[in-house]
This record gives C-alpha cells, structure tokens and sequence, in this order.
C-alpha cells in the first residue's frame, strides 16, 4: 500500500494552479486541436513542421494537466489566515534586512509548486526558507548560497 504524500499549499496557491488548470483544458486543448486539424489538410505529415509543432504542444500540455491534477489532488491547502504567531511557520510573510547591505526584502513561504522569488513567494523547501522556520522576529540566520553564505536578520512576522 502506498502512502499519497500531501502537498502544502496556500489557497491562493491552490486557486492559481486551479485556473491553469482550467485555462489549459478550455482554452489550450481546443486551440492545439484545431491547429492539428489545420496541419493535417495541409497533407504530408512527415515533413509538416506545423503538424509536428503542434503535437509537441499537445505532449507538453497533457503532461502538464497530468501533473496539475496530480497535484492538486495531493493538496494540503493551508489557510494562513488562520494561522499566527510570533514564530516562522508555513505561510508567514517575513521581512528581512540583509546585515551586510541593511537592504530588506519580504518574503511568503508557501509550498514549492507555486513559489516564484520574482513575486517574493519563497519555497518552503529553499535553504532560506529552512533556515527561517521556527525562527522569531531579532532572530539572525545565515545562508549558505551560490555567491557565498548571507546573513540576515528578522525584523518581521506576519500570517495574511
């Protein structure tokens, strides 16, 4: 018997994956039907470039549906709504400084399918993100990176 291991997840998180999800299944699909049936009346598929382009598209979104569907069946949706606290946990908006730079930045740590650091979503399982959990606001902690080890101090915690 196999164990179906969970997934954390915000609910914002979940509801993105959700709507691409849904954008592929009826915007996507149809669209790449339509461009292999376009393809196909151009005759030779051996050497349609258009046919085989739109295949490639076709292979690249239903493996992306099947993982979308997989993973949101495994979701473990967290409302960090609910959730507070003066320690670092799953779904915490944390603002740092940089002790070198005094440069801040906030950071959400939310699970690892929907982080994007361009947006400051930071996954859970990042060694920044690692090195925050259990930590408190005055706490410092460093991080071993490519460009060599950062230390950063805390200055706060929030659940959104």
């Amino acid at each position: 018997m196999t164990t179906v291991q969970k997934v954390p997840m915000t609910a914002h998180g979940y509801e993105r994956l959700s709507a691409e999800l849904k954008r592929l299944k009826t915007e996507e699909r149809p669209e790449i039907i339509r461009s292999i049936a376009a393809a196909r009346e151009h005759g030779d598929l051996s050497e349609n470039a258009e046919y085989h382009a739109a295949r490639e598209r076709q292979a690249f979104v239903e493996g992306r549906v099947g993982d979308l569907e997989d993973l949101l069946r495994r979701a473990a949706v967290i409302d960090v709504s609910r959730l507070s606290g003066k320690d670092i946990k799953f779904g915490a908006t944390v603002k740092l400084a940089d002790e070198d730079t005094d440069e801040a930045s906030t950071y959400q740590i939310v699970g690892e399918h929907e982080a994007d650091i361009k947006s400051g979503l930071l996954s859970v399982s990042s060694p920044l993100a690692r090195a925050l959990i259990n930590k408190s606001v005055g706490d410092n902690v460093e991080v071993t990176t490519p460009n060599g080890t950062k230390s950063y101090e805390i200055i706060s915690v929030r659940y959104a």
